[in-house]
This record gives structure tokens, sequence and C-alpha cells, in this order.
């Protein structure tokens, strides 16, 4: 029971969250209000579970190891569970699988990454700094470089990277919780703060750590499930495939996508272009920096590094990698059948009507599945899905702030401003001031970033963490040579080349791309609608046409002919009416929706930095930020005279590879 594993490792992953961050403000949201005691008595449950938890760990939290690591005594398993958890968070149930739902193959990538990252993690960053660290990330730093300025730099970039990540949780989890249940932003936003704040004052890493393993069984028994039945009504792999090939919903998503190109293809061959790459990504550099800030930046993250300080031994830390590998694996290939099903079932064109970026596929394809959304069973199945992704959500900020707090109050107060002489008492007390100031700081900028495009924030985060972070580490560990200088170089350097990049990039807002875009949207709106409103006009045609042939017969074989062609043209021109109405209503609508883009401008016509257009044409600035931050961390170095740095190397190599007092670290 003493497990405890470091939350919040939510990857969101920067191009899953940004539609996440772009949820639509459902003022009723997606359940219905007979229906809306069911959600909240999930929810509740759910929510109960995990506080009885909290209540039981906040008595086994008496030492800062225990508040910080739960007293390293979190089993391979246990922490396996408890990484797969925070691993899944809703970027990955929500976002994924809504990728797949819209975008089909292409979607499915974002779990491939995902999954390697923490290959990477396992293979070069688990043991040894488990073996070397304490409690965070600026300890593993400290070991054998100047713990004072490298505390400093580390804690500020933990700072930094659990605040950019923070933000952009808190107003996802805001927008996501309003969408689904229909509560206020604002109400959702305090209540996500207000239980995290629940978890990590009151029960630390150990109440974390079983959140964490609840949370993640409940997904992953969900998403079997849902699975199962969806296999049911399609098949099982070629059966399913040929399913999602053949299905006319499908075909229609593609045809929409690929426009003009879809005119000679047929039906087949539209629903096979849906299994294939190329309807999403057609920037493959792009993807190449995205999948490096993926990897790299996992394997960065300090809430990540922290993970690996829960365990009593090396061993128990590969093992523990080991176990989410396989428990994150199976549960990615779960989410091409959820999101395929989803396409199916419920349609890209329903999900994209509800959420542009697709987040709803999982709760709409849960509620079909269950009935629709008119039964008790299919409502209940949308609840217990929203009230796990709640969980998630709440979970990851939880890990969030207790890696932000672990900074100020173990590294800066404790390691910097006190010299390490600090009491349990002291600590834990510190520890705790730290989670609350942070805690409320996480509610305030939720709440003050309302109705802001903070997916930026996001790619932000893992930028920093690959570009800072993980070059630090990872040379601090493998290479002797570094020392105080190229830590503190490279935290610098790599820190500021990779907001700074991402300040002059697409990830940003343009006013005048977005006046652009919207002036064209509005033109090609106006033309539709004439085009509809002629059709409109000219549906009754038909029916004159024919009426005129009537009065004209005068044989009663060809009048009755005629009243039975004209009782035809009848069905057909109230389907025809009602079929234009339809689109001349959607087309008015998107006409308004990209008019409010415009005027919610302002008149601005800069971006936030002064930029009309992107200076850096990638998204994520990875493929060259990295390098920034390695070759800093190189030439800071090399210039750099360090003697304690190359005094403590063989300590540390010893260290990281045999974990030879690693039960007794101690900053040095």
């Amino acid at each position: 029971m003493r497990n405890a594993l470091k939350n919040k490792m939510a990857l969101g992953a920067m191009a899953v969250m940004l539609p996440l961050l772009s949820l639509p403000a459902m003022a009723q949201g997606a359940v219905k209000d007979e229906f809306k005691w069911l959600t909240f008595a999930v929810f509740g449950a759910i929510i109960a579970v995990t506080m009885f938890v909290t209540y039981f760990a906040a008595k086994r939290v008496k030492t800062a190891k225990d508040f910080y690591t739960a007293g390293g005594g979190v089993s391979g398993i246990q922490n396996g569970w408890a990484i797969a958890g925070d691993y899944l968070s809703a970027a990955s149930f929500l976002g994924i699988a809504g990728l797949i739902s819209i975008w089909g193959y292409d979607g499915f990538m974002y779990s491939v990454g995902w999954l390697v990252a923490y290959i990477t993690v396992l293979l070069v960053m688990a043991e040894p700094c488990r073996n070397i660290g304490k409690y965070t990330l600026p300890d593993i730093l400290a070991y054998r470089n100047d713990p004072r300025k490298v505390r400093v730099v580390g804690a500020l970039s933990v700072v930094t990277v659990s605040t950019f990540y923070l933000t952009a949780q808190m107003v996802g989890g805001g927008v996501l919780v309003k969408t689904l249940i229909g509560i206020d932003y604002e109400v959702s936003v305090i209540v996500v703060g207000v239980l995290m704040l629940g978890y990590v004052l009151f029960g630390g890493m150990v109440a974390t750590t079983w959140v964490q393993i609840i949370k993640a069984v409940l997904l992953v028994t969900a998403s079997i499930v849902m699975v199962i039945l969806v296999w049911s009504q399609y098949g099982f792999f070629g059966d399913f495939l040929s399913a999602v090939v053949n299905d006319p919903k499908v075909q229609d998503r593609v045809a929409r996508i690929l426009g003009d190109a879809a005119k000679n293809m047929t039906a087949q061959e539209l629903g096979q272009r849906f299994l294939e790459p190329g309807l999403l990504f057609k920037a493959p550099i792009d993807q190449i920096s995205l999948g490096m800030a993926l990897v790299f930046g996992t394997a960065g993250m300090p809430h990540i590094l922290m993970r690996f300080f829960t365990v009593p031994t090396a061993q128990e830390a590969r093992k523990s990698v080991v176990w989410a590998m396989a428990i994150i694996g199976g549960f990615y290939v779960l989410t091409l059948f959820l999101g395929m099903g989803s396409a199916m079932k419920v349609g890209p064109s329903t999900i994209i009507a509800i959420d542009p970026g697709g987040n709803m596929a999982n709760p709409l394809l849960a509620q079909a599945l269950g009935g629709g959304a008119d039964s008790l069973l299919g409502n209940f199945m949308l609840a217990f899905v929203s009230a796990v992704a709640f969980a998630t959500i709440v979970a990851v900020v939880a890990g969030l702030v207790l890696a932000a707090a672990s900074a100020m109050a173990h590294d800066v107060y404790v390691g910097v401003i006190r010299g390490d002489r600090a009491t349990q008492a002291e600590q834990v007390r510190a520890a705790k001031i730290a989670t609350v100031v942070f805690g409320a700081l996480a509610i305030a900028i939720g709440i003050a970033a309302k109705g802001q495009n903070v997916a930026h924030l996001v790619a932000l985060a893992f930028a920093v963490a690959s570009s800072a972070n993980f070059p630090c580490v990872f040379l601090t560990m493998f290479w002797k040579k570094c020392n105080t200088g190229g830590i503190v170089a490279g935290m610098v350097v790599g820190t500021v080349s990779a907001i700074g990049l991402v300040l002059v990039s697409p990830n940003m807002t343009y006013p005048l791309q977005i006046k652009a875009a919207g002036e064209k949207a509005i033109k090609a709106a106006d033309a539709t609608l004439v085009r509809l409103n002629a059709d409109l006009a000219a549906v009754d045609a038909p029916l004159v046409k024919l009426n005129n042939d009537l009065v004209a017969a005068t044989e009663a074989a060809a009048k009755a002919s005629i009243r039975a062609e004209i009782e035809q043209a009848a069905g057909a021109k109230t389907a025809s009416e009602t079929r234009l109405r339809a689109d001349l209503d959607k087309t008015a609508k998107a006409k308004a929706a990209a008019q409010k883009k415009i005027d919610d401008l302002h008149g601005d016509t800069t971006s936030l930095v002064g930029l009309e257009k992107p200076l850096f044409d990638l998204k994520n600035p990875g493929i060259i930020s990295i390098p920034l931050g390695f070759l800093a961390v190189f030439v800071g170095s090399l210039l750099y005279r360090d003697k304690r740095a190359e005094d403590m190397w063989d300590e540390l190599y010893v260290r990281q590879n045999t974990g030879i007092l690693a039960a007794k670290a101690t900053a040095h």
C-alpha cells in the first residue's frame, strides 16, 4: 500500500492539447437536463473514492521523503500503473481518439510518438536518475555541480515548465468540464484546483499515486469495454478495417478533406484513404521536430523524473517503466478502435459539430454504444467516461503542482536559503506552503486565461523540457567534462531559444492572418448562400411543371400517371427543402462564426510580440532549440573550470550504474 508515484506526466502533448484548448463553450453541456443527476452521481462517486484514499494517505505523510516520494516504497508494478495513469491524460484518452475519428491514420501517429518517448526514458533516464537523485530534477544536477547555482537555475526551469503546462491544463480542464456537463467555466476551474490541492496538500505523493492507479484502472477498463462493444458491431481487426473503408460517413469525411482531388476517386478508394497517412500531416520536418520535442521533452519533464525516486531500487525503476509501457502501449492500440469506431458509430461530421478538435469522440461513442442520447445506459456511459476524464485532469494538475512546489520548497528554500539544514518538520511545512501558493496561483491563472488561446503554452512546456532540462540532465550523467558552467549555459540557452522560437512561430495568434482567413470564409459563405437560395427557389419547378401537365392532360390514364408523379415530386420537394434549409442554417452559422473571429480581434494587427506573420515556420522548435541546448552545455563546460565536477565524476559514475548508497542520497 506504500505506493506513491509522482503524478503528472500528462504529456497531453502539444498538438493533441491544442484541440483540447479549443473546445466550444456549450451552455447546456453534452448531457440532457433529465440525466444531469446521473452525471453528478458518477462524478461524485469517483471523487469520493479518491478523497477517501487521500484521507488514509495523509496519515502516512510525516517526512519530506513521504511527501515528495512516498518514502520510496512504491513497487514496480504499482509505479507502472501510476505512471500509466499519469501518462494517459485527457489529451490521450480524448484527444488521440478524436484525432483518429477525424483524420484517420495520421491521428494514430501521436500514439506511436508518445510510446517511443517512454522507451527513451527507460533506456536512458530511469535507472541513473533513481540512483543519483533524491526528490527533484535539480537534485540530479546538484550531485556533482555547484549546488546553489544549479538548484536556482534548475528550480526556475521546473517552475517555468510547470507553469506553462499547468495554465494549459487548467484552461483545458475548465472548458472540458463545461462542455461535458455544463458547469460554468470559473466553477470548473475552482473545482479542479480545490480537489488537486486536497490530493497534494494532505496526501502528497502517496495520494497522488493511488489516485493515478485508480484512474488508470478505470480508464483502461472503460476503454476495453467500449472496444468490445465496437467489435461486436463491426467485427475484429480485418473485418473492422473493412467496415471502416466501406462506411459512408468515413468516405464523406475523406471527400471533404481532399476536396477536388476526391472527384475521380471511388467510394472504396475514399474509405481506404482514411487508413493511409497524409490527411493531416503535410510537413514532414515539422513532424520530426514535434517527435524530438515529445521524446526528449518527456525525458526532461521534472515531474516524470521525480517518478523514479518513489521506488526502492533501480530494478524496480526499470520494472515500473516496462509495466507502464505495456499498459500504455495496449491502451494506445485501443485508441485506434475507439477513434475509428467513433467515426463509424457517431460520424466525423457530428463529432466536429460539437467540438472541432474531436475531443468529444469518446464520450459520444460511449453514449451511442449505450443506446443513444435518450437512454439511461447511454447517459450513464457518457457520465462515466466524462468522470474518468475529469479525474485525469485533476490528477495531472496535482502532479504539476507537486513538481513546482518541490522546486520552490526543497530546492530553493531548503537547498539554497537554508543550506540543507532544515528539519523534517520544516521541510514538510515548506512543501505544503509552496503547494498552497502554487495551487492558488494555478486557479487564478486558469480563471484569468478564460477564453484565451493558450495552446502555445503546451509547446513551450515541451520545448523548454527538451531543450534545457534534457541536455543538462543527460550530459551531467554521461559526460565527464560537464560542469556547472555548462549546466547554467544549457539551461539559459535552451530555455531562451525554445521560448523565443515559439513566440515567433505559427503557435501564436496573428490577427491579419485570422482576418484574411475569416474574410475568405465569409466570401465563400456568401457565395454558398446565394447558390442555396437559388436552389431553394427552384425546388418548386418540377412540381409546377407536373401540375401544368396535369391540366393539359385529357386522358384518364395520363392524369393518373401524372398524379403519381406529383405525389412523388411533392415528397422530393419536402426532402429537398429540409436539406437546403439545414445547409442554409449551417452556412449562416459558419459565416457568423468567421465574423465573430474578426470582431474578437478588436482591430489588432500584430501578435503578442509585434509580428504580422511568423518568422519561424515550424510549430515545434525542437529541431533547432534542442541542438542549441546541447551545444550550450558543451561550450559552457569547456570554457568554465570546475574542479568539483571533475572530482565527483568517478563517484557519480559508480553510483548511477550500481545504485550504491542511493538509499542514503544527500545533496552534495
